[in-house]
């Protein structure tokens, strides 16, 4: 069946139509997405169940057709104005995976659409009307489920404005709870925080400071609470309030609900009408369930399942929020033509460094792989043999190198050794990697890192760099046989096997400008800077591990590197001792063969040079 999306006609068409049989209209929007049946509608548009007809398994979608309701010029605008604005906060917060993605936005027959991830599965309203009222643990689950989706929310500056049990759906396939509906959501300025605009929210739900049209983040976490109350009472909100005696008498409305003092204090101040007394962010409301709950209360980890007291949680932001993310994985021939492109998915952690800076760490699933160069591999060298066998274990690891966003934030943190420049890099922008970067500032700023987020961040090992960069792939670039300036940073002049010419930059590219990954997720594997590893330098693989660890004895560091200028490239010269340690990667400065996945460069740690960063591991 094939639902027609003319407003005026929304006639059913059997399977297979094109056009509609009443009125004659595309059924299919953009020739691909066409509606199933209606799920709802509201004051901006219908909401249809929908068919991605484009992909081989036909998944589900949903179509958002704008259709306001209210007349007016004025009111039209604003109400197209938060459509366009809801389809910018999906695309900005669908990757996380409690929420849904937004996967198109575009004008069909002077319509706006959207399309979005459809999430099978039931609200928490059906589940109440099915069930009954939620027990106090069922809430509790709530609340560690839901607090972390908030947290990721406030983060990206947006308030929500309707959270409510029917904006809230158990997905089917894992149980997780997804918030939806972000089409009164609101993206927050730090100069509009307190200025009054237009009210939108259910009233049920909606705090005092939200109907007088100032939203706060806290005003999402009034609503939440007011959500587990109707769960608890199964009684409209409406009478959950004495507004003579200026209270809440839920208590009241439990009708033999058992809900102890400890959750019942978190409620009443997560619902505090007057702003100043309730919760001001997800992490206060995070520390009391933790000081309460928390041995009941553990968090996913990508390797385990890790109980967390109070202790560790109180003085810290809430956990780091876990998602899965796609991206196209792009393989080339020798002579840089595209020949395959695939979609990958990974999964990655968000760390909040604070100021609105995060870190994005991908997992890097455990394997065996061969690393090093054959002989027969155009422009290696006996530093990259003999080939051999690894076995790494699971990690994580930057999604991009290390921004001079990251940097500076992490920088500020208090010195544990060495004072750290907050603005080293000679080419300027807060999301291109950092650079000129000494690999002891390096190990400076991963200890800054691991003692405020409380996880051992450190540099990879050269083994782990590598298998990392290769994602399972065995040629010299994770892309294929050769690589192109389409496809990363470097200098175009010069070429690898068969590849062609290309753009020589002359500087360091934003991370994640090249839209597309390695197998694993990662971005920016060739090119742009190099890359500081763990390791000691060493001359061969002569004695390597095969466990993938630091290899830190029996160094070949008989050499110390310096630096000289010329016209046209880098010289190198042998001038003395020194502790020599290992860079990966290559950078926008080299030619594409040093950009290779076995490509190995040895450098003194206090080698300064505007195209040497690094990436981070866990």
């Amino acid at each position: 069946m094939s639902q027609c999306l003319n407003p005026d006609c929304l006639h059913i068409n059997p399977e297979g139509c094109n056009f509609c049989q009443k009125c004659g209209s595309k059924l299919r929007l953009v020739e691909r997405y066409y509606a199933k049946s209606i799920l709802g509608q509201g004051g901006f548009g219908r909401t249809f169940l929908a068919v991605d007809d484009f992909k081989p398994s036909k998944p589900p979608c949903v179509i958002k057709q704008f259709l306001p309701q209210a007349q007016g010029t004025a009111t039209l605008e604003k109400a197209a104005q938060l459509f366009d604005q809801e389809a910018q906060r999906l695309e900005l917060l669908g990757k996380h995976s409690q929420i849904p993605e937004l996967l198109a936005y575009f004008t069909a027959d002077n319509r706006q659409y959207l399309i979005q991830e459809f999430i099978e599965g039931d609200t928490l309203q059906q589940e109440l009307d099915n069930q009954g009222a939620f027990t106090e643990n069922q809430i509790i689950s709530l609340l560690k489920d839901l607090l972390p989706v908030l947290y990721f929310v406030h983060k990206h500056k947006v308030i929500h404005r309707d959270i409510k049990p029917e904006n809230i759906i158990r997905r089917a396939s894992d149980n997780k709870l997804v918030i939806v509906d972000f089409g009164a959501s609101k993206q927050v300025q730090r100069t509009s925080m307190s200025v009054a605009g237009t009210v939108i929210g259910s009233a049920e739900y909606c705090a005092p400071e939200q109907a007088m049209g100032k939203p706060q983040y806290g005003s999402d976490l009034y609503s939440l609470g007011v959500t587990c109350l109707y769960l608890l009472t199964q009684v409209s909100p409406s009478y959950l309030y004495d507004p003579l005696e200026s209270q809440w008498v839920w208590r009241e409305h439990l009708n033999g609900n058992q809900v102890s003092d400890k959750l019942g204090e978190i409620l009443e101040r997560l619902v505090e009408t007057v702003f100043k007394k309730r919760y001001q962010s997800v992490a206060e409301v995070w520390a009391d369930l933790q000081r309460y709950y928390g041995k009941q209360i553990i968090i996913k980890n990508p390797k385990n399942i890790i109980p967390n007291t109070a202790k560790k949680i109180t003085n810290t932001t809430p956990p780091a929020v876990t998602q899965k993310f796609e991206f196209d994985i792009v393989t080339v021939n020798s002579k840089g033509r595209e020949i395959n492109r695939r979609r990958g998915q990974a999964e990655c952690i968000i760390e909040d460094l604070g100021n609105g800076v995060t870190l994005e760490m991908v997992l890097i699933p455990g394997g065996t792989f061969t690393m090093g160069a054959p002989s027969g591999e155009a422009g290696s060298s006996y530093a990259e043999r003999p080939q051999h066998r690894v076995t790494i274990k699971p990690f994580l690891m930057g999604k991009y190198p290390v921004t001079q966003a990251q940097w500076r934030q992490v920088a500020s943190f208090p010195k544990l050794q060495r004072d750290l420049s907050l603005d080293p890099s000679y080419f300027k922008g807060l999301n291109l990697p950092v650079e000129k970067v000494f690999w002891y500032d390096v190990m400076e700023w991963c200890d800054r890192l691991s003692k405020r987020i409380g996880k051992p961040y450190r540099l990879p090992s050269e083994a782990e760099w590598e298998y990392a960069a290769r994602a399972g792939t065995t040629s010299p670039f994770h892309v294929g046989d050769t690589l192109t300036t389409d496809l990363a940073n470097y200098d175009g002049n010069h070429t690898y096997s068969s590849g062609p010419k290309g753009a020589y930059r002359e500087q360091t590219t934003p991370v994640g400008q090249f839209q597309h990954a390695n197998a694993f997720g990662l971005y920016d594997i060739h090119g742009n800077v190099w890359e500081w590893c763990a390791d000691p330098w060493h001359d061969s693989y002569n004695g390597a591990p095969s466990d993938g660890r630091v290899w830190d004895v029996g160094n070949d560091n008989r050499y110390q590197l310096r630096i000289a200028i010329n016209s046209s490239r880098i010289a190198i010269n042998s001038l003395g001792k020194t502790e020599r340690r290992v860079l990966r990667g290559g950078s926008w400065y080299d030619y594409p063969d040093n950009c290779r996945c076995a490509y190995r460069y040895g450098a003194d740690p206090d080698f300064l040079f505007y195209n040497n960063g690094f990436r981070v591991a866990l």
